[in-house]
C-alpha cells in the first residue's frame, strides 16, 4: 500500500478554505535558543502542534521546565475543542506554518505522511521501545516516530455502584454483559451513558471490536480489500451489532445527542455505571470525581469468554518531527529529553497518566491511576486485541462514514442488513480508490 506524494498535496490544497481549525494553547517562550545565558540572541521557535486535550495543560508546564533547563523557545498550539486534528495539520501546512513536532498515526497515516517525516532510527530511545509500539510507525525499515504512550479501551464501569446492584463477577460475555444490565436497571442505576454523538467513538473504537474479533483481522482485512471477503455476511459483524443494541437499548435517551465531554461528566458524577471509553480519561475523571472507584469491562459481542474477556491496546500516537525544518535538532533534542530525563518521565507518568511505551521507564497503579493499572494487567496476562483502523484503505474518511452508519443505524433510519450493506459499499469504493492511487 503506497499513497502518492501528490496524494497529501491535493488534500493541502482542498484545505486552503478551512480556517485555523483548532484552539491553541499558544504557551510561547520567548528566550534565547541554546544553553540560557543574557548575552544569547533569541533562537527560532520550535513549534509543537498537539492532538491531546486533556493533557495540554500538562504539555504547557513541561515546556515551561524545559525551556527554565534549556533556554529554548517554544510554542504550544492544542487542537482542542471539538477540532479534528487532521485537518487541522493539513490547514497548517498548507498555510506555510509547519510545526517541527506534530503527531500522526500509525500505517495509513504514516504513508500520507511520510515525506515531511525525519528519520529517526539513529535516536537513542529506539532500541528502548516496546516491540509492540514499532510496526505501526516503521517503513522500509525505519522508524518515524516516537510512541506518546500505550492506551487502551473498554467499558470503564464504577465498581461502587456494580456492587449497589448486586453484582458480585464482572460480566466477561453477552450474556453476563446483559444480566449486569438488568440488575443495575433493577436498582435504579442507569446501565449506560453512551457517547454516541462522537464519530471516533463509534468508528474506530466500537467498530474495532468487530474486525479484532475475527480469527486472524490482518488477514481478514487484506481481504476485503482484494474482494475476498464481505461484510455483509460475516457472523462476527453481525454478532457485533447485539452489543451496540444492548447499549441502546440499557443507555440514556438520545445518546446520539451526547459528546464525549457530556458523557465523561455523567459518568463521573454517577449518572450511569458504565461508559465505552479508554485511559485517556483518567485525568477528566480524576478532576471531576476524585478516587472514582472504577475499573474496565471487556466489550463482548457473544458468549465466547475466553475470547470476549480482552480489551484493545495500542499506541494512538507518535511525536514526529518535521522533516529539514529550521528547528530539526532543538526538537530531536527535546523528544530525547522527554524520555530520558525525571522530568520528561514525570510528565508522562505523574502528570499525564500516560502508559510508558519504553521499558526503562517504571509506572505502577498508584501513578497512573486504576484505569492504565487493569490495562497493564491485561498486557501482561496477554489477553489484548490489536488496533486496526489505521489499516483500513481511507483511514478516517472510512471511519467517520461508517461511523454515519452506525448513527443512522441507532436512530433506527436503517436496519441491520442495511448497515453492513453500507459498509461494504465503503470498503469496496475506499479499496478501489488506494488501488489505483
Amino acid at each position: 500500500m503506497k499513497l502518492k506524494s501528490m496524494t497529501l498535496t491535493a488534500l493541502l490544497l482542498v484545505l486552503a478554505v478551512i480556517g485555523t481549525a483548532c484552539r491553541g494553547s499558544n504557551n510561547q517562550i520567548v528566550n534565547g535558543s541554546g544553553p540560557a545565558s543574557a548575552a544569547a540572541e533569541p533562537g527560532p521557535t520550535l513549534k509543537i502542534f498537539n492532538f491531546k486535550v486533556e493533557m495540554a495543560e500538562q504539555l504547557d508546564t513541561l515546556v515551561k521546565r524545559y525551556q527554565e533547563e534549556t533556554g529554548v523557545n517554544i510554542e504550544v498550539d492544542t487542537c482542542g475543542g471539538g477540532c479534528d486534528y487532521s485537518a487541522g495539520l493539513k490547514t497548517k501546512f498548507n498555510s506555510g506554518d509547519k510545526p517541527d513536532i506534530f503527531f500522526v498515526a500509525g500505517y495509513t497515516d504514516l504513508e500520507l505522511w511520510q515525506e515531511y517525516l525525519e528519520d529517526l532510527s539513529d535516536q537513542p530511545w529506539v532500541g528502548d521501545m516496546l516491540e509492540l509500539a514499532k510496526p505501526a510507525i516503521t517503513k522500509d525499515g525505519k522508524i518515524y516516530g516516537m510512541p506518546l504512550a500505550l492506551e487502551g479501551w473498554g467499558f470503564i464501569y464504577n465498581k461502587d455502584l456494580f456492587r449497589q446492584a448486586g453484582i458480585n463477577s464482572t460480566p466477561a460475555t453477552l450474556t453476563q454483559l446483559r444480566e449486569a444490565a438488568d440488575k443495575l436497571r433493577a436498582a435504579n442505576i442507569r446501565p449506560f451513558e453512551n457517547g454516541y454523538a462522537e464519530w471516533w467513538v463509534l468508528g474506530n473504537h466500537l467498530l474495532n471490536t468487530a474486525f479484532a474479533q475475527q480469527p486472524d483481522p490482518v488477514a481478514f482485512i487484506e481481504r476485503l480489500k482484494n474482494g475476498r471477503a464481505a461484510l455483509t455476511d460475516n457472523t462476527i459483524f453481525k454478532e457485533w451489532t447485539s452489543l451496540i443494541d444492548l447499549t441502546v437499548e440499557y443507555g440514556q435517551p438520545n445518546p446520539l445527542q451526547t459528546d464525549y465531554y457530556t458523557q465523561v461528566a455523567n459518568f463521573a458524577n454517577g449518572r450511569a455505571a458504565m461508559m465505552q471509553q479508554g485511559t485517556w480519561t483518567q485525568l477528566q475523571l480524576d478532576k471531576l470525581h476524585p478516587n472514582l472507584n472504577i475499573g474496565f469491562l471487556p466489550m463482548p459481542i457473544n458468549d465466547d469468554a475466553k475470547a470476549m474477556n480482552k480489551l484493545p491496546v495500542g499506541v494512538a500516537n507518535y511525536w514526529v518531527v518535521l522533516k529539514n525544518s529550521r528547528t530539526e535538532e532543538e526538537a530531536k533534542a527535546f523528544l530525547r529529553w522527554l524520555v530520558s530525563s525525571g522530568t520528561g518521565q514525570a510528565f508522562i507518568v505523574d502528570d499525564a497518566k500516560l502508559i510508558p511505551a519504553f521499558r526503562s521507564i517504571p509506572a505502577t497503579e498508584a501513578q497512573l491511576g486504576p484505569l492504565s493499572g487493569e490495562i497493564l494487567s491485561y498486557i501482561k496476562e496477554g489477553k489484548t486485541l490489536p488496533w486496526l483502523w489505521q489499516l483500513y484503505p481511507g483511514y478516517e474518511a472510512n471511519t467517520s462514514q461508517m461511523a454515519t452508519q452506525i448513527q443512522s443505524y441507532i436512530g433506527k433510519k436503517i436496519g441491520k442488513e442495511k448497515m453492513l450493506q453500507e459498509f461494504q459499499n465503503i470498503w469496496d469504493d475506499m479499496s478501489a480508490k488506494e488501488a489505483s492511487e
